[in-house]
């Protein structure tokens, strides 16, 4: 039986896409998933599939969440080894302790984007403002808070790729995998 985390995206943000944690973990069990549980409000589900296709995972859980809370969410999906690699693979100024404010987030694409079309429509980093690398399906972005402005990555939002990824900070990714490791 395999381990994987859902992301979903942009759900219980300011008041919308609502869906309670309780709610969608007790709709993962009904799919049939073990080990189902959440963290935080922000859409990480946790759970075990003898299924070993993330795209058939993904596809499930977004007709589920469509099906049950009338909602067009997207899902990416991401086997726990494979997230345990890509962060123990990171680059190394990622998740580093800074003398200033630094944030580290992990960008994950919803198939079927690929990193490269997510790489091409934000364009280049700019190295004065902000770290940006990649370990097979995950990107990893760091830039100092003071400068976010300035950075390009940090306007993903408003690049033609938003609604094709979904973004956590360093902090929950980690927490995630401790929680399965736990």
């Amino acid at each position: 039986m395999e381990k994987y985390i859902a992301f979903l995206r942009g759900i219980n943000i300011s008041g919308k896409n609502k869906i309670s944690m309780p709610s969608l973990a007790a709709a993962f069990e009904d799919m049939g998933f073990l080990n189902v549980s959440t963290y935080i409000n922000s859409g990480n589900v946790l759970f075990s599939s003898e299924c070993s296709r993330t795209d058939e995972l993904c596809h499930g859980c977004k007709s589920m969440i469509c099906e049950r809370f009338l909602l067009d969410i997207p899902v990416a999906v991401i086997a726990v080894p494979e997230l345990s690699e890509a962060v123990h693979s990171a680059p190394s100024w990622w998740d580093s302790p800074s003398e200033i404010e630094v944030i580290h987030q992990a960008i994950f694409p919803i198939a079927p984007v690929c990193l490269d079309e997510i790489f091409q429509a934000v364009g280049e980093a700019k190295p004065e403002y902000e770290q940006v690398g990649s370990y097979k399906n995950v990107i990893f972005w760091s830039a100092p808070r003071a400068t976010l402005s300035r950075t390009r990555w940090y306007k993903i939002a408003s690049s033609s790729v938003n609604s094709k990824v979904t973004i956590r900070n360093a902090s929950t990714v980690k927490k995630l995998l401790s929680l399965f490791n736990a």
